[in-house]
Order: structure tokens, then C-alpha cells, then sequence
């Protein structure tokens, strides 16, 4: 990566020549990882430091290269192209275009630089008429929305404008940033595979633009599409294709690639935001919650990615943490959809559906694609017992993303209340592809395959051994596969399942009606393979019992006794109460 002075130099320039293009986010993100670069001990002490995290628990946690210097050994970057800014601009008649912009008059800033030929003003006016274009189309959805928010609405920019980008990119009069806008265009109209070219040769040409990667990013659905990239080797790459792991449900890739970055951007929130991610898709909660714990404390107004924190809170059923964050993001920004996504989440732990649904509607009227919402909603639905509208809730979700397995996960259970088992095991199908390592979505389909309808006992036991093996938290698996062994005539593989199962128990400290049964089972098993020492200890384990596995316990007692003695059997009374 080179030094991190150099690092540091050449995003303070991004910074600059970003947010002199309008890319307001793209400027963001760039500002963000310049402070989080680490600072050097030798010029900064803690006491000038503005941010003193070099101690902090998830550093020690997750950072694995401790080393200050960059690149570590066997890895090369290209050097870092140098974009040279034209002077073919009247500076005037730019500063009065960027200030309509920055009103969101994009039309007035568009006609202010119509005789303008610089690279620079023509990118301003083009990706002008583009936000004109999508905010006469948000206007479209909202005046012409059918049933939950559908609307055909097109930005009506788009035909004019990749006619113009075209030409100008065969003139060779075209930036990177011109390339970025050109290749977003064609995304739209959805010509991807022209987009992505377009999209490489632009992030070539000038890696900082954050909204290029993204861009990308998002085209890349495939592992065999990301790895035919001809990306140049820069450091801006990293963050692309750990982000693009993430995306790919690559999540300990990701979090390799993320932790390698760490060894230079210690104090970048967003590198401790996006392991959080990857540890939720992991489904490791408490390593979530410290890393969301030390990111409120470092940067308490942040809105960005609380979303899933509230998930975390709420899935712990954390009444009070999540009480704190809902009014904290209220008083920061209401009107973020994240902060309409964690009220929402606020009541529906309470119990308070129609309200939930209230504040996720009201996320979707911010952000019409925020995918959690929609999701969300689903879920409450069909706590509501309206199925139907979840369904919709849930389609929506998946025509935005198609790689959201909760979403798929959500319609087949609402296929599964409605009685609907075919269309139901469908949509869990779709689910496990897409997150095999989900106990509960294997623990899902099992349980659709173990309907009246389907009664598929042989495909239900494939089932839940793939849930066994993939940490089944909620000890439902072992317990399954041992009862359909038995159902199916299989007394060994019930034995070894009830076993294990019993096993588990015993580790968790777990006691109710799975261990008697358990017990009970191995007991008769025992005994009628004359294992009789090895059920009498089960027995007697079933004597501490009051219920009427006690007396069932003193009846194999008696059986047993009998059998190996040759006398009588023994009255209750010889057993103890």
C-alpha cells in the first residue's frame, strides 16, 4: 500500500476532487478512512489523538497485523494514477452551477453549464439531468404507485444521456468520473455486462470514487463474474472485494480481507461496521454487540447500520438496550429509514404490531428499496395473521435483492400457515442455498417435509442432520432425527441420536420432557439388547422423576432383575419413592 503518509496525501486530495463533483457520499466514505488511518506514535501522543482507540477491545479482537507497515510481504500495488484536472472551465459558471446542485435544483445547474466543454463542468451538468431524472421518477412513483408502492416509472434522462456519454467516450473526451456515470446509466437500463466494463476501466482510471466499487459491486452476483475483473492491483481493491465477499455470503473471507485492512485503517468505523456485518451473518451476536457497543461510544449521532443492531438486541430480547437506541435515533435523525427500522423493531418486542408496521412503512416512504424494512414488515404480518400481506412484504423484498434468504425464508412460512407445503418447501430451498450454514432454515424445511401433505421422512432426517451439523442453538435437531429413526424402525441411529442428544443436555444443564424421553428410550433399548447395567442406569436416573416414567423406570428394574436372577420379581416397595 506504501506508507501511510502517501495513503493519507492521496485521499485528502479524493476528498477534494469528490466533493468538488457533487459525490457527496463517495467524499464521505474517503473522509472517513482518511481519520481512520492509524496515526504515527512517534508524531501524535494520546493526548492530541482524536481518536483513542488503540487499546480498545475489538482492535485486540479482530485485528490480525499489528505491523505499521504496508504492504505486508509478497504483495504489490500499482501506483496510484494521477488524475490531472482540466482548465477548459469558467469558475464562475461553476460555483453557480454546484450551488443549485447543492439546493437539488438539478435542472437550473444542468442549464448553467450548457456551453460549458471541460470534462469537469460536462460531468456536472450530465449527472445533473441524471438526479433530475430520478427525482421526476420518485415523483412518478408516488403520484402513479399501485399496491405497495409498484409503480413502471422510468428516469426519462436515461435514452438522451448514454447517447451523449457514448459519443463522448468515442472522442476520448471523457473522465473517470464520466466512465462512472456512463457505466450507472446502462446499469439502469439494465445493460450490466457493458456497465461493468464500464465501471472497471473508470475505477482503474481513478480508484477513490467509493460509488464506482459500489456500483460494481452490486453487478457482481457471481464469484466467476468477480474474479474475471481485470482490477488493477491497488489498495482501494481490498475494500471492494471484501465488500464484495460480504455480498457473495463469503463471510470469512471477508472477514480476512477486513482484518488485513485493519493492519493500516485501525480507526476506520466503517472497516468495524462491516465486520459486524459479517459476524451477523455468522450469527455471532455477542461479538455484534461490543462492536456496535464501542462504535456508539466513539461516534454516538451514528444512524448507519444501527438497523442491525436493533436485530441483534431484539433476537436477545435486550428490552431496555434497545428502548436506549430507539430514542437515541430519534432525537438524532427520525427520518433516516434505519431510524424508522429500529422504532419499528422497538414495538414489535413490546408486542405492538400495527405500530411496527407504521414505522417500517414509514422507512419505506424514505427509501422505497431499504430491504429490512420490507423484510420487517413481512415478519409482522404474519404475526398479525395476515399472511397475504406478508407475502407481498416478502416478494417485494426478494425483487430487490434475490440474494436475501431471510425474505425467502419469510415466504416459506407464510406458504407453510397457509397450508400451502409445496410452495413452502420451494422458498425454504432457495433459503438454504443461500445460507447453508443456518440451522433454523434446514430445521425449517424438515419440518415442511414432515407435514401430512408431504410426509417426507427419509428427506426430513437429510434435514436435520445438515441442522445438526451446523450449530443448532436451539438443541432442536438431535432430538428430531432420533424420533424419526424410531418412527422409521431405526432403533440404532434413535439410540446414537438420543445419545448425543442427551449428551448435549447434560453439557447445557438442560432438563424437561426431551431428557425423560431420551431416558426412557435408551432405557427399553438397553435392556432388550441385555445391556442391562447401562439401562439400569438410565433407570435409575428416571427415579428422580415423579411423573409416570417413574413407575415405568421400576417396571424395567423389575424386568431385568428378574431376568438376570431367575427369582420372582420384586414388589415396588424395593424400590426407593
Amino acid at each position: 500500500m506504501g506508507s501511510k503518509e502517501i495513503c493519507r496525501n492521496e485521499l485528502r486530495i479524493a476528498v477534494r476532487q469528490l466533493s468538488d463533483r457533487c459525490l457527496y457520499s463517495a467524499s464521505k466514505w474517503v473522509a472517513e478512512q482518511l481519520v481512520g488511518i492509524e496515526l504515527d506514535p512517534v508524531k501524535f501522543t494520546p493526548s492530541n489523538t482524536r481518536f483513542q482507540r488503540g487499546s480498545s477491545s475489538i482492535r485486540r479482537r479482530f485485528s490480525t497485523n499489528e505491523n505499521t507497515s504496508t504492504p505486508i510481504a509478497g504483495v504489490s500495488y500499482v501506483s496510484t494514477p494521477v488524475m490531472e484536472e482540466d482548465d477548459i472551465v469558467d469558475g464562475d459558471f461553476y460555483l453557480l452551477a454546484k450551488s443549485y446542485f447543492d439546493c437539488h435544483e438539478y435542472r437550473r445547474a444542468a442549464h448553467v453549464l450548457r456551453d460549458q466543454s471541460g470534462k469537469k463542468a460536462i460531468f456536472l451538468r450530465c449527472y445533473a439531468l441524471y438526479l433530475a431524472g430520478e427525482k421526476r421518477k420518485d415523483e412518478e412513483n408516488l403520484e402513479l404507485e399501485g399496491p405497495l408502492g409498484k409503480s413502471d416509472a422510468v428516469n426519462k434522462e436515461l435514452v438522451s444521456l448514454e447517447r451523449e456519454l457514448s459519443m463522448l467516450r468515442k472522442n476520448g473526451s471523457i473522465d473517470p468520473f464520466g466512465l462512472y456515470l456512463y457505466g450507472l446509466v446502462l446499469k439502469e437500463k439494465g445493460s450490466e455486462h457493458l456497465a461493468r466494463n464500464l465501471l472497471v476501466e473508470s475505477v482503474n482510471s481513478y480508484p477513490w470514487n467509493w460509488s464506482a466499487w459500489s456500483e460494481l459491486q452490486s453487478l457482481c452476483t457471481t464469484i466467476d463474474i468477480l474474479d474475471s475483473l481485470p482490477l488493477n492491483n491497488h489498495w482501494m481493491k481490498d475494500f471492494f472485494l471484501a465488500g464484495a465477499y460480504q455480498e457473495l455470503r463469503m463471510h470469512n473471507e471477508s472477514l480476512a480481507k477486513y482484518e488485513y485492512l485493519q493492519g493500516t485503517f485501525s480507526f476506520s468505523n466503517y472497516i468495524q461496521a462491516q465486520i459486524a456485518k459479517a459476524q451477523y451473518s455468522l450469527r455471532e451476536f455477542e461479538q455484534v454487540e461490543v462492536i456496535f457497543e464501542e462504535l456508539l461510544r466513539n461516534d454516538p449521532y451514528r444512524v448507519e447500520d444501527m438497523d442491525m443492531y436493533s436485530n441483534v438486541l431484539y433476537a436477545k430480547e435486550c428490552f431496555s438496550a434497545l428502548s436506549f437506541l430507539a430514542h437515541r435515533v430519534f432525537v438524532t435523525d427520525k427520518y433516516r429509514p434505519e431510524s424508522c427500522c429500529i422504532i419499528g423493531n422497538y414495538y414489535s418486542l413490546k408486542g405492538q404490531h400495527e405500530k411496527s408496521v407504521m414505522y417500517f412503512r414509514r422507512a419505506l416512504k424514505l427509501n422505497k428499496n431499504c430491504l429490512s424494512a420490507w423484510t420487517l414488515m413481512g415478519h409482522e404480518y404474519v404475526e398479525m395473521k395476515n399472511t397475504p400481506a406478508a407475502v407481498d412484504a416478502y416478494r417485494r423484498a426478494v425483487d430487490i435483492n434475490p440474494c436475501d434468504y431471510r425474505a425467502w425464508y419469510g415466504l416459506g412460512q407464510a406458504y407453510e400457515i397457509m397450508g400451502m407445503p409445496f410452495y413452502a418447501l420451494h422458498y425454504f430451498r432457495k433459503s438454504v442455498f443461500l445460507q447453508p450454514s443456518d440451522s433454523r432454515l434446514w430445521i425449517a424445511m424438515a419440518q415442511c417435509y414432515e407435514t401430512e401433505q408431504l410426509h417426507l421422512l427419509e428427506e426430513a432426517i437429510k434435514c436435520y442432520r445438515r441442522a445438526a451439523n451446523s450449530n443448532d442453538t436451539e438443541a432442536i435437531a438431535l432430538h428430531q432425527l432420533a424420533k424419526l429413526h424410531c418412527e422409521l424402525g431405526g432403533l440404532e441411529e434413535a439410540a446414537f441420536y438420543y445419545k448425543k442428544d442427551l449428551e448435549r443436555m447434560e453439557a447445557e444443564e438442560r432438563d424437561g420432557p426431551n431428557m425423560v424421553e431420551a431416558l426412557l428410550f435408551l432405557a427399553t433399548y438397553s435392556k432388550d439388547q441385555k445391556r442391562f447395567e447401562e439401562a439400569e442406569v438410565y433407570c435409575t436416573r428416571l427415579l428422580d422423576y415423579t411423573g409416570p416414567e417413574k413407575e415405568t423406570a421400576k417396571s424395567l428394574l423389575r424386568g431385568m432383575r428378574m431376568a438376570q436372577s431367575g427369582f420372582p420379581s420384586m414388589s415396588a416397595e424395593h424400590f426407593p419413592p
